[in-house]
């Protein structure tokens, strides 16, 4: 069997991407390409120029190349759609694929919408059409990340109690791995309450929408374990300093750290320190927490899941679990409290800020 796989927003060439994507679609591409059971047969978007591009460099027929997604619909039937637009269109783009009759799945990437509602209508209609939906959160499939839950699960570190990560490049973005990664952790169970604050002093905009400078967000799951997540400003000297690690797991009987940070040494990816041990002891893997080659594990992966029927593990109910404790440290900022979960808003409560006047940030070119 051979899935027909069409990619909308081909963005720019990967020698030169942008902020506004990264070339991701390239990423997607070529890990279709490398899918035996995949056949990727068009291509859509906004600027032809760049879709012509995109289909020279994967071999895609010239009367498969659209601007509009619509037409392409129409015209293909693909079985599989790659979404690498920017986040403000997520939603709408990805209902329209879903309810065209014609997609079986769809991987879009993070971060799931601009709006929590969005988010929560993408998931509901994804339901509702029997549509396999998958967000990009590839970076459960490094090899350091699946070895640190091995452990875990174990109970190499006895009862996990607690859960820490330090994001670099802010909680919509970044964060949404960030946040993504807790829950696979703590088996994807929901959380209960968050408390956060920021500081948006600076207008960050990233993919078209606001994002942040500095946050430090507190959470619990219902389960009890308890979460820390910080960001770093632009200038890195924010609080995620105060981690010090991409993600640090504590249990009952000791700690397991992934992409610990120190200044005057060279430190393994993966270490763990048990109960009793004097010092950290390394753990070795087959890479890091950074590698495009994690796209294509992942979209394997999908793809294996839509086959066999099965439920992905990237698919949208865990996207969600994580988009929502993005959006919570925004609301507890605006409520300027604790907020109890399950989320229940309909908008992005930074933007909100932003135009009321609550929050008054310098915009990057000084206006």
């Amino acid at each position: 069997m051979s899935y027909r796989v069409a990619v909308i927003g081909t963005g720019t060439e990967p020698d030169a991407p942008d902020g506004d994507g990264y070339a991701m679609a390239y990423h997607h591409a070529t890990a279709y390409e490398s899918h035996p059971e995949c056949d990727l047969i068009a291509c859509a978007d906004i600027v032809r120029e760049n879709a012509e591009t995109f289909a020279e460099a994967f071999d895609i027929h010239g009367e498969n190349v659209f601007e509009a997604y619509d037409e392409l619909f129409e015209a293909v039937n693909p079985d599989i759609v790659s979404l690498c637009v920017p986040p403000a269109v997520h939603a709408w783009i990805a209902i329209d694929c879903i309810r065209s009759g014609v997609v079986e799945a769809i991987h879009c990437e993070k971060p799931m919408a601009d709006s929590y509602g969005g988010a929560r209508l993408m998931v509901q209609e994804a339901s509702r059409h029997d549509v396999q939906l998958t967000f990009n959160h590839q970076r459960r499939f490094s090899d350091a990340v699946r070895t640190a839950k091995e452990l875990l699960d174990s109970g190499a570190i006895g009862d996990l109690e607690r859960i820490e990560f330090a994001s670099p490049a802010g909680i919509f973005d970044y964060g949404s791995h960030s946040f993504d990664l807790c829950n696979y952790f703590n088996d994807e169970v929901p959380g209960d309450w968050a408390l956060g604050q920021i500081e948006y002093s600076e207008e960050n905009i990233l993919f078209g929408s606001h994002n942040k400078n500095q946050a430090v967000v507190l959470w619990e799951y219902e389960n009890g374990v308890n979460g820390l997540g910080t960001s770093d400003s632009t200038d890195g000297r924010g609080p995620a300093n105060a981690v010090g690690c991409h993600h640090r797991l504590t249990g009952t009987r000791g700690t397991i750290e992934l992409g610990p940070s120190a200044e005057d040494e060279e430190l393994p990816t993966l270490r763990i320190r048990r109960a009793g041990d004097e010092e950290w002891k390394a753990v070795e893997t087959d890479d890091g927490l950074h590698s495009w080659e994690f796209i294509d594990r992942a979209i394997a992966e999908n793809v294996r899941c839509l086959k066999a029927g099965e439920k992905p593990e990237l698919g949208a109910e865990n996207a969600l679990n994580a988009t929502e404790l993005i959006f919570a440290t925004w609301e507890s900022a605006r409520r300027r409290g604790r907020v109890d979960l399950p989320l229940n808003i309909d908008d992005n409560p930074l933007e909100a800020m932003v135009e009321s006047g609550a929050l008054a940030p310098v915009s990057a070119e000084g206006e």
